[in-house]
C-alpha cells in the first residue's frame, strides 16, 4: 500500500471516526480531507514531489481536470476512483473551494541545478523562444505564472517532478486538452534539456502571497512565435456554490 493510500485511508477513518472523536463538522474543509491527504495541508502540494498544489488555481480549471479524471480524459486510479460517484455540483463545490484559498508558502529549496541550466529555464518562461517557435510560458499562463481565469492553471508552487510528468505526458498523449491542444504541439518542439530547464526554474521560484490566478492578459500574435491556437474547455454545466 503507498504512503499516499495510507493517508487518505486515514483521513477518511478521522472524518468517519470514532464516537470519542471531535464531531464531523460537514464543512468542505472537513470533507475535502481526501484531497488534502495526498495534496498537502489546505491543498499547498503534496510532500512527496509529484501531487500538485491545488489552492489559489482558478476554479475553472480544477473544475475541469476533476472531470477528466472522473470521464477518462486523464488517467490516475486513485483520483478516478475517488471522483467517480461525484456529482457536477459537488465537483464545482471542491473547485470552488480551493480557489478560494489564499495562503502562505515557504520559500522553495535552493536548486541543485547549474545556473546556465536556470538561466534557460527563466528565459523560455518569460521570453519564449523564437527561433525554436516556443512561445513564453507567462504568455498564457499569466505574467505572474500563478494562472489565468478561468480555465489556464498556475505553475508555480508545483514539484518539479509533477511538472516533468505532466510535460512527459502531454508528449506521450496520456494527457490531452480540447482540440486545438496547443500543449501538445508546445512540447512537441521543446528538447529534453529544454523540459529540464523550464521545469528546475519554475520549481526554484517562490509563490507569491495568495498565488491566485489573475485575469487574462495581451498576448503577441501568434504568428511571432507560430504559436498554435489553443481550444478552451466549454463553460461548467453548472454553477460555483
Amino acid at each position: 500500500m503507498t504512503g499516499c493510500l495510507r493517508f487518505l485511508l486515514l483521513a477518511i477513518a478521522m472524518a468517519a471516526g470514532p464516537a470519542h472523536s471531535a464531531p464531523f463538522e460537514n464543512t468542505i474543509a472537513q470533507r475535502t480531507l481526501a484531497c488534502t491527504a495526498c495534496h498537502g495541508a489546505q491543498g499547498r502540494a503534496g510532500p512527496d514531489g509529484y501531487y500538485p498544489r491545488l489552492a489559489g488555481k482558478p476554479a475553472g480549471y480544477l473544475y475541469n481536470q476533476l472531470l477528466n479524471f472522473r470521464d477518462g480524459r486523464r488517467h490516475y486510479a486513485l483520483m478516478t476512483q475517488l471522483v467517480d460517484p461525484l456529482s457536477d455540483v459537488y465537483l464545482m463545490e471542491i473547485a470552488t473551494y480551493f480557489s478560494a484559498l489564499e495562503l502562505t508558502y515557504p520559500p522553495p529549496a535552493p536548486p541543485a541545478t547549474a545556473p546556465d541550466v536556470l538561466q534557460r529555464g527563466q528565459t523560455l518562461a518569460l521570453k519564449g523562444d523564437a527561433a525554436h517557435r516556443l512561445p513564453a510560458c507567462a504568455s498564457c499562463h499569466g505574467t505572474a505564472l500563478t494562472g489565468v481565469a478561468p480555465h489556464i492553471p498556475g505553475l508555480l508552487g508545483l514539484p518539479r517532478d509533477y511538472l516533468n510528468a505532466q510535460l512527459g505526458a502531454w508528449r506521450t498523449g496520456q494527457r490531452r486538452a480540447h482540440a486545438p491542444d496547443c500543449m501538445a504541439h508546445i512540447v512537441a518542439r521543446m528538447s529534453d534539456q529544454d523540459i529540464h530547464a523550464t521545469t528546475s526554474w519554475l520549481a526554484a521560484q517562490p509563490v507569491p502571497g495568495g498565488a491566485r490566478g489573475g485575469k487574462p492578459v495581451a498576448r503577441a500574435p501568434a504568428a511571432e512565435l507560430d504559436r498554435p491556437v489553443c481550444g478552451s474547455a466549454p463553460a461548467p454545466r453548472v454553477s460555483p456554490p
